[in-house]
């Protein structure tokens, strides 16, 4: 899927598709520096980190092993509590392990920040976080993020894992939705 099949419910192209992979580049090149020598695994949050997961395992010359959480969190609407509960728990024991949980966007910061404590308390050697978008302007906690991709401004987005209504997920690039498709 590209921009031209998206007609008119693409606004505009926020990150391009070649953006994200340079990007993508740099990042998997510090978290080798960072983790050499170390035992890491990858921890994506479904379903939205699905394609950062995938693009930025296959940038790692570090050997990694990859597992997968599901959470979801209660809330009204749109809106996260931060109250979380877990839909699918992560095969792999964290025990001494160098965890790197990859996120495709942190927004409010409200679900991460209870990740981090959750996996934490698993007696992993290190617990880290890569996203590929950060909304400063929306964070509720303060969340100590070592890797970030960009930096977007507090709107909504799609593309590259991002949905919306489960669409628009494998889009290449970061984009904008046209009000008409959301609109009620």
């Amino acid at each position: 899927m590209d921009a031209a099949d998206m007609g008119d419910d693409l606004e505009r192209v926020l990150i391009s598709e070649e953006r994200l992979g340079a990007r993508l580049d740099e990042i998997a090149a510090q978290i080798d520096a960072d983790y050499a020598g170390k035992d890491l695994l990858l921890v994506g949050v479904l379903k939205g980190a699905v394609m950062v997961m995938a693009d930025l395992a296959r940038r790692l010359h570090t050997p990694v092993e990859m597992d997968w959480m599901a959470v979801s969190s209660y809330g009204s609407g749109t809106k996260s509590s931060g109250v979380v509960r877990i839909l699918k728990d992560l095969d792999a024991d964290l025990t001494d392990r160098h965890v790197l949980i990859v996120e495709d966007i942190i927004d409010s910061g409200l679900t991460l920040s209870w990740l981090l404590s959750n996996l934490r308390s698993r007696n992993p050697g290190s617990v880290e976080i890569a996203t590929m978008l950060r909304k400063p302007d929306a964070a509720k906690v303060e969340v100590d993020v070592r890797y970030v991709g960009f930096e977007i401004a507090n709107e909504f987005v799609v593309g590259y894992g991002l949905d919306y209504n489960e669409r628009y997920r494998n889009l290449p690039f970061v984009g904008t939705l046209a009000p008409h498709v959301y609109a009620d």
